[in-house]
């Protein structure tokens, strides 16, 4: 049994420690917004905060997450940056398909929170790992600037 404080609440859970922490999400717990893309941490699509930097949950053994608070999109607008982009988001269509924009939006509030002003090239440098099948990446990039401001 392992115990995980997920979005401000303590779960434990019955699972091998080397299951991915994506997989205990999803599948255990039910909180389906953090989305499998790729399974080897190159896509982005299943990006979480772990102690509020953004890890990617397929890469991220459940036994290896010990105190950390977990953060997943479900809760990410419950923080006065989640909540600034994702009104940023709405406000700038980013989403095509969405598949990648759970992913995108946690990524995007780990930069704002440490950096809370960025330049083209800290947005860049932050989002490289956290891919756009649809390529919004201009609207992606207008929306962190609207949510920084």
């Amino acid at each position: 049994m392992i115990t995980l404080q997920i979005n401000g609440q303590s779960h434990t859970v019955d699972a091998p420690d080397d299951m991915p922490l994506l997989w205990v999400l999803r599948d255990l717990l039910g909180l389906t917004g953090t989305k499998y893309g790729c399974g080897v941490g190159r896509c982005g699509a299943c990006t979480v905060h772990l102690d509020g930097e953004p890890a990617h949950s397929c890469m991220v053994d459940v036994g290896s997450v010990g105190k950390q608070a977990v953060t997943t999109i479900e809760a990410i607008g419950d923080t006065p940056v989640g909540t600034k982009v994702q009104e940023a988001w709405v406000d700038a269509k980013v989403a095509q398909c969405g598949y990648c924009q759970a992913g995108q939006i946690m990524t995007a509030t780990a930069l704002l929170n440490h950096t809370p002003n960025p330049s083209d090239a800290d947005i860049d440098a932050a989002m490289a790992g956290t891919l756009c099948r649809c390529g919004t990446y201009v609207r992606l990039r207008q929306a962190i600037k609207n949510a920084a401001k």
